[in-house]
C-alpha cells in the first residue's frame, strides 16, 4: 500500500484511525534517536529517512536524483512496516536485532531482508526501535552501502 502523499503530515493524516497513534510514536521514537545527518521526508510513499544529496551528492545509484534511502515506516494493510537498511546491508547488526528482540517482544520475529512487520499493533518494541536508530550513524551508512556497491 504505497501512499500517494506528498507530505509527511498528509500520510499521516490519510491514516487509518487505528493506526495513528502507533504511527506518530513510531515516528517520534524514530526521530528522537535518529543520529545527525539523516533528513526525515517522503520516500516511496512511505516516511523515509535519508541521506540528502548535501552530505551524499552522488545520491541512491538506481535514480542519482533520490537521496540516499536509509529507513523507511509504513502502514500497510495488515501491519506496520520498519524497513531498515542497515540491518539487510550489516550482518552483525541483523544478529544484534535478532538476539535482542525476544528480550522486548512476546510475538515471534515477522521479519525479510530489511523489513521487520508489526501486525499488533500492541506489541510494537518501541524501546528496542529506539536503540536501533541509534546503531548507525551517517557515515557509516554511506560507508555500508558504498562497499556494497562495489561487490
Amino acid at each position: 500500500m504505497q501512499s500517494s502523499a506528498k507530505t509527511i503530515e498528509q500520510y499521516l493524516l490519510e491514516l487509518p484511525e487505528e493506526r495513528k497513534s502507533v504511527m506518530n510514536k513510531l515516528r517520534n521514537t524514530i526521530l528522537e534517536n535518529l543520529p545527525n545527518g539523516f533528513k526525515e521526508g517522503i520516500a516511496y510513499g512511505m516516511i523515509g529517512y535519508v541521506v540528502p544529496h548535501s552530505i551524499y551528492p552522488s545520491g541512491y545509484h538506481c535514480d542519482p536524483k533520490i537521496p540516499l534511502p536509509f529507513m523507511s515506516i509504513a502502514s500497510q494493510k495488515n501491519f506496520v512496516a520498519l524497513y531498515h537498511m542497515g540491518i539487510y546491508s550489516k550482518k552483525e547488526l541483523l544478529d544484534w536485532f535478532v538476539s535482542e528482540y525476544p528480550k522486548h517482544c512476546k510475538t515471534k520475529l515477522d521479519m525479510g531482508k530489511s523489513c521487520i512487520r508489526f501486525k499488533k499493533m500492541d506489541d510494537i518494541p518501541f524501546e528496542l526501535i529506539a536503540q536501533l536508530t541509534q546503531k548507525v550513524i551517517v557515515e557509516d551508512w554511506i560507508s555500508m552501502y558504498e562497499s556494497a556497491l562495489k561487490r
